[in-house]
């Protein structure tokens, strides 16, 4: 029986200097792309993180009062181990993020307030691969992330935004998905994976809460296992996968 071809994932662009990435809660991105990231700063690019909760009621031991401020500081360690220092929060309420105008709004300015070529959000679809459930929050900011890059460009969406000194930007070139059941793309996980080993550990006491695993092993078996996996498809190197949607 003939062995079912393998759908190669293509290089992602490298034409570009900003990015920005849009993600629901701390520890997102550390799942998901960070040793791309850490690739894309050492190449000298800028990227930023712009997150719609501060992830306060992830931790059923902790009160959000006292879990939001926690889970921020250790998002902004994480991003400083990949090279970014602008990491933002909108401060929509965690577990129950609304896909709708006030979120598009607040994404599309954050996108004319950095004015990315390249936009990166996680899985928008209602399935982790048809096998688990997506949760709401990824689901709502995902696709208004998605809208939002067509929203930054147009002045007669939200004109306050330029009221307020915001002028449209319609240089997004792409919107990048992490952790899609459909990639077109990759980037070599190699040279940012013990960074992006380090990053997610950053997020200590939301992996305490989630397993009862040693933190390093889990993080290192999660993002290593998943590199490779993803390098089945990227002429067999370790890799983060995209779903690329150009603009």
């Amino acid at each position: 029986m003939t062995e079912p071809t393998i759908t190669q994932l293509q290089p992602m662009p490298d034409d570009w200097q900003r990015a920005l990435a849009v993600v629901a809660h701390p520890d997102d991105l550390e799942y998901g792309c960070s040793a791309a990231i850490a690739a894309w700063t050492d190449a000298g690019r800028e990227v930023a993180y712009v997150l719609a909760s501060r992830g306060e009621a992830g931790i059923d031991t902790l009160e959000p009062a006292e879990c939001g401020p926690l889970r921020e500081r250790e998002q902004r360690a994480s991003a400083a181990v990949v090279g970014v220092s602008a990491v933002e929060f909108l401060d929509h309420k965690d577990g129950v993020i609304e896909y709708g105008t006030a979120l598009r709004r607040d994404i599309a300015a954050a996108i004319r307030r950095h004015r990315p070529e390249l936009v990166i959000t996680l899985n928008h679809r209602d399935t982790w691969g048809g096998v688990a459930w997506n949760t709401p929050d990824h689901v709502a900011v995902g696709r208004a992330t998605l809208d939002a890059a067509g929203d930054a460009g147009n002045r007669w969406i939200f004109p306050e935004l330029v009221e307020q000194g915001l002028q449209p930007w319609n240089g997004v070139r792409w919107v990048a998905v992490a952790g899609s059941s459909a990639p077109t793309h990759a980037v070599d996980a190699t040279p940012g994976l013990e960074r992006a080993v380090r990053s997610l550990l950053e997020h200590r006491t939301y992996i305490q809460a989630l397993t009862n695993a040693d933190p390093e092993t889990y993080v290192r078996e999660f993002l290593t296992g998943h590199a490779v996996q993803t390098g089945e498809r990227f002429g067999g190197r370790p890799a983060v996968a995209f779903e690329l949607f150009g603009r």
